[in-house]
């Protein structure tokens, strides 16, 4: 999908720097080990990363979006970055090796969890190539996925290093546990809700509150206890991130159903086409007449593939029941949470907070554009 020069502006601001950190943590690991034959075992985490082929060959690769280690830092700048804005300029952002570990450490987080979802859910390519299950087996996936989460809170650690008090770090280290165990916790609801015919709206909600939006409320919550000991500018930015990953995931549920083939990049109403339950369908669900709901209940049992025929059927039924209202009404809501979050942070002088909320402002307003 395309995106706007803004946000472009905002994602690629640290972009670098978070990738020179990932590669980092990386080669350490690998060098660490000093016996060849696990060279093959850091080339899958390199592979999944983008960083190399399938033959384990370097490649030219574009580091994605790095939208959670960047959400991590800019909360860091928003909350006043330690009083380091001092020692920073536009081509060495200095204050930043404060928080690169913990940034590093939430990419690999989220990383180790995609490599365990695609097993999980059986998907055989991931950015357009085939996924570390589909080349290696689901028994070395698992075992890449497990070493990268093991990987990021070693990673994390480095926050030592870079002068961060032990109780801090702990504190850090806390956070991302129980973050860890409640995105797990969301996978299971996710993988329970795929064979269960009574699934509400609420219900989803809080799937998606622990698999989603968990992760980025922990990266916002972080880099606030890395830029400040005020305890409610730390919750507010933890309250940012919350609402922000909901929204997020807002956003998806709806351009997975009513965004053209062209904004998608992939096939239109693809989510329908692979019977996602996401929340417009669950919606429709609860709202339906008992015609629409058999309708709709056929296409999420039967085995056979859904034509393009039951596509149209499924969105006129979305239609009569309002879904996308509701959906965007909700969106709307997380995105005011959002605002309100950014908000009510406690004023701080630095130009550096103050450019740091304006581009936490820009990913709000991004999410705001599918309204």
């Amino acid at each position: 999908m395309v995106l706007s020069a803004t946000i472009q502006s905002t994602l690629l601001r640290y972009q670098r720097e978070i990738d020179a950190a990932l590669r980092a943590a990386v080669h350490k690991a690998g060098s660490a080990t000093k016996v060849s034959a696990l060279d093959g075992y850091y080339g899958q985490m390199q592979y999944h990363l983008g960083w190399v082929d399938a033959n384990l060959s370097a490649v030219k690769n574009n580091p994605g979006k790095l939208l959670r280690p960047t959400l991590l830092l800019l909360a860091y700048e928003a909350a006043g970055a330690w009083g380091l804005a001092s020692n920073t300029t536009a081509a060495y952002p200095k204050h930043i090796e404060r928080a690169l570990p913990a940034a590093a450490a939430i990419e690999l987080t989220h990383n180790f969890t995609l490599i365990h979802d695609d097993v999980e859910d059986g998907d055989t390519e991931r950015r357009h190539r085939a996924t570390v299950w589909k080349l290696w087996g689901v028994p070395q996936a698992i075992n890449t996925g497990d070493g990268m989460y093991a990987l990021a809170r070693l990673t994390l650690w480095g926050v030592l290093d870079q002068g961060v008090e032990g109780t801090i770090a702990a504190r850090l280290g806390e956070t991302l546990d129980r973050t860890c165990l409640v995105i797990a916790e969301g996978q299971y609801l996710d993988m329970t809700f795929e064979t269960r015919q009574d699934i509400s709206v609420n219900m989803y909600k809080g799937m998606i509150s622990r698999k989603t939006a968990a992760l980025m409320e922990c990266a916002a919550q972080m880099g606030g206890m890395l830029g400040t000991r005020d305890q409610e500018t730390i919750k507010r930015l933890s309250n940012f991130g919350r609402a922000i990953g909901i929204a997020f995931q807002l956003r998806d549920d709806i351009l997975g159903i009513w965004a053209t083939a062209a904004e998608l990049g992939k096939t239109q109403a693809g989510d329908i086409y692979r019977r996602k339950k996401t929340l417009p369908v669950l919606h429709a669900l609860e709202q339906a007449n008992m015609h629409d709901r058999q309708v709709l209940s056929t296409l999420y049992t039967q085995e056979s593939p859904v034509t393009a025929e039951q596509v149209k059927d499924v969105l006129t039924v979305l239609e009569r029941t309002q879904s996308r209202a509701f959906c965007l009404q909700y969106l709307a809501q997380q995105c005011q949470l959002a605002h309100e979050a950014l908000a009510s942070i406690p004023h701080n002088s630095s130009s550096l907070a103050a450019r740091a909320l304006k581009d936490l402002e820009t990913l709000v307003h991004f999410v705001e554009e599918t309204i």
